[in-house]
């Protein structure tokens, strides 16, 4: 039979994919899903992008005399042209397929991963070291203890894990990684935390004494519209303001502004409509950097470091305390959300090189300046800290655009103020000074806490994903364990004389995310399970120590009280006396009242003026002159704490033209002395606080 001619046979149909969302054009509950994880990226970097401007705009008010009312409209036309932009940007990135996730967990267990035991077990063994006996500083078992030798230790474990990282950097000739994007869930959690947060700092309240300035300046800007450029506490704009804080700080005048423009009271608009905002923003920020460092379990590092916020407070200068307690003080802010940013942009410039992350690292450092003047010192210890990472690794180029865009704002705008204003005269450093073993014991505190403190500064970085965020944690342990070594910090503050805020140095760790990083740690098995535990039991055995061993946020002994309904963060006596003595028909002059219902009542009204604000800020001022002097002895007068004879009292009334004398009725020495100087009673409440005014005749 004759060949035939081969026959085509048609293929076999392809079967149509399955039913999915088409490019471009994804279905409502992927979009959702999208628009979910990308939430927290999306509130976080439009929420550095307004404040930014606004501090800009603050700032160019001083060359046009904007009123604060008139910047912060401006700034809202401002907003809705950001809040364009990043809309479409989110609503792009919704349009992307869906695409798997990228893994939540480096392969690799550590930054260190693959360096011989040699060189990793004396590094870890050093840096437990250093966290053991520096936490004993400050106990009764750690006062045979010299400093140096947590200071030795800390050195070398710093100096060992920056040579770990940038070999293990140097080994990895791999792209780098791609970034982990968060899951819907994740992303979904990290809110609900934040809105908790949110709500939970309307109900704690903290009686902080510099609420005086920070808040009063607030309450001035709501009541006049206008920002002061001279001292507001002692006199009405006229005499010299603090050297110490120049108005460089925009958020005062932002609370201030928008308060004017609702109408309602500077203290309501901060403590109820601000704090709440940066309490979402500064949870969503710490998410943000633990999710980008942490290279497997990122949920449960932020719960722990969440749980170390709330439950570690109680020192003036504890984390926690700068948390909810304080963040509607610049410094708060710029520590709880600023910092977590910095070194999450950082690493997404130094991974990226992108437009994007440099000018959002140029934002944030705007922001930075307009929460406080601190920026201008911790900011250029983080990017020297990130910068001498990467400079190590031959990066040099990007260390040094990355470090003018985060510095030059807050410092350029420090010098034009000092240049124009003066300033920056820290008065009283000196008596303020902390050295390294008494900064540690402040900020990461002693004992059990402490010890975690320093194992999440020293080996926090053998645990952080690979390269950026490990070589970026290494770089601030090196930098950190530099500083706490014995004679540093006097040097610093020696040389640029601000050593009455060195005690802030360890701001420029993202400490609570390091102790998150902390129950990532990995042992080699072959069981998920057991490796899961072991991260399980860490972070069981910190929250434990936490509870047991530190004060928690919502404790008397961290100074706050917890109320049942949202209320201004005073004491609710003094807030009522002081409420009281301003509505009534007080003669002119000064209101000399006891020292604590003077420094609240300029948070009630600046159009009451008193005699002392505040004791503290008497340093800027000579403490030799008779400003200060009757100042001082009228304010003990009311207080009871001294009885000076007739004639003191009343030439100190006579120099300040004090028209008002309000003392507590169980003080009878203040009063029988009122009635004498030729005061008459025109006002009296009863108890609890029972209180008695008297004005001058004629």
């Amino acid at each position: 039979m004759p060949n035939a001619d081969p026959v085509a046979v048609a293929p076999p149909p392809v079967a149509p994919p399955p039913a999915g969302p088409a490019a471009g054009r994804p279905r409502p509950a992927h979009r959702l899903r999208s628009a979910l994880a990308a939430a927290p990226a999306v509130i976080t970097d439009a929420g550095v992008l307004g404040f930014a401007l606004w501090t800009v705009l603050y700032h160019a008010s001083f060359l046009f005399g904007l009123r604060p009312s008139v910047t912060f409209l401006s700034w809202l036309v401002g907003c809705v042209g950001i809040a364009a932009v990043v809309g479409v940007r989110a609503l792009r990135r919704t349009r992307v397929p869906a695409a798997p996730p990228a893994p939540a967990a480096d392969p690799a267990p550590s930054g260190g991963t693959g360096q011989p035991r040699r060189f990793l077990l004396p590094v870890v063994a050093a840096g437990v070291v250093a966290a053991v006996t520096a936490g004993l500083a400050g106990t009764p078992a750690g006062d045979v203890l010299s400093w140096w030798v947590p200071a030795a230790a800390g050195a070398v474990a710093g100096i060992g894990v920056m040579l770990l990282t940038r070999r293990a950097w140097r080994a990895d000739d791999a792209d780098p990684p791609a970034p982990p994007v968060p899951t819907a869930g994740q992303s979904g959690y990290a809110l609900l935390i934040s809105v908790g947060a949110a709500i939970s700092s309307l109900y704690l309240a903290r009686n902080t004494p510099d609420d005086v300035y920070y808040v009063g300046k607030t309450v001035w800007v709501a009541e006049r519209d206008l920002v002061p450029t001279n001292d507001f506490l002692f006199t009405e704009n006229v005499a010299p303001a603090m050297g110490s804080l120049p108005p460089t700080p925009s958020i005062e005048v932002f609370d201030g502004a928008l308060a004017h423009v609702l109408g309602i009271h500077g203290a309501s608009a901060t403590w109820y409509l601000a704090l709440p905002v940066m309490a979402v923003l500064a949870v969503l920020a710490l998410w943000r950097l633990t999710h980008r460092w942490a290279p497997r379990r990122p949920v449960l590092a932020f719960s722990v470091a969440v749980t170390y916020l709330y439950l570690v407070a109680g020192s003036d200068a504890a984390l926690g305390t700068f948390h909810l307690p304080r963040l509607y003080e610049g410094k708060g802010m710029f520590v709880s959300a600023v910092i977590p940013l910095m070194w999450l942009y950082l690493t997404e410039w130094f991974d990226t090189r992108s437009r994007r992350s440099l000018l959002l690292v140029f934002a944030l450092s705007v922001t930075a300046a307009g929460l406080t003047t601190t920026s201008a010192i911790i900011l250029p210890m983080l990017v020297g800290a990130a910068g001498l990472a990467m400079l190590l690794v031959g990066r040099w180029k990007d260390a040094v655009v990355g470090g003018l865009a985060a510095v030059a704002y807050p410092v350029g705008a420090i010098v034009v103020s000092r240049l124009v204003l003066g300033g920056m005269d820290a008065a009283g450093a000196d008596d303020a000074f902390f050295d390294a073993e008494y900064t540690y014991r402040r900020t990461l505190l002693v004992g059990i806490v402490g010890v975690i403190s320093g194992l999440a500064l020293w080996c926090g970085p053998l645990l952080a994903r690979r390269r950026t965020p490990a070589l970026l944690a290494a770089g601030a342990a090196l930098v950190m364990s530099v500083l706490l070594v014995p004679g540093v910090l006097e040097t610093l503050g020696a040389l640029t004389g601000i050593s009455v805020v060195l005690w802030r140095v360890p701001w420029l760790l993202a400490l609570p995310t390091l102790i998150g990083l902390l129950c990532t740690v990995s042992v080699p098995s072959p069981s998920r399970l057991l490796r899961g535990a072991v991260g399980g039991l860490v972070a069981a055995a910190m929250v434990a120590s936490f509870a047991v061993w530190a004060t928690p946020m919502w404790s008397p002994d961290s100074w706050v009280e917890t109320h049942t309904r949202p209320t201004w963060k005073l004491p609710q006596q003094r807030q009522q006396i002081a409420f009281w003595i301003a509505g009534q028909d007080r003669p002119d002059g000064l209101v000399l009242a006891p020292s604590t219902i003077m420094r609240t009542s300029l948070i009630v009204t600046s159009r009451v003026r008193v005699v002392l604000p505040r004791d503290f800020y008497l340093v800027e001022y000579d403490l030799n002159s008779d400003f200060a002097k009757d100042r001082l002895l009228l304010a003990h007068f009311a207080d009871g704490r001294e009885k000076p004879d007739r004639a003191q009292v009343a030439a100190a009334v006579e120099r300040l033209g004090v028209g008002t004398i309000c003392v507590y009725n169980g003080n009878r020495y203040a009063r029988e002395t009122a009635f004498e100087l030729g005061f008459t009673e025109f006002a009296s409440r009863r108890g609890p606080g029972a209180t008695t005014c008297y004005g001058r005749a004629g």
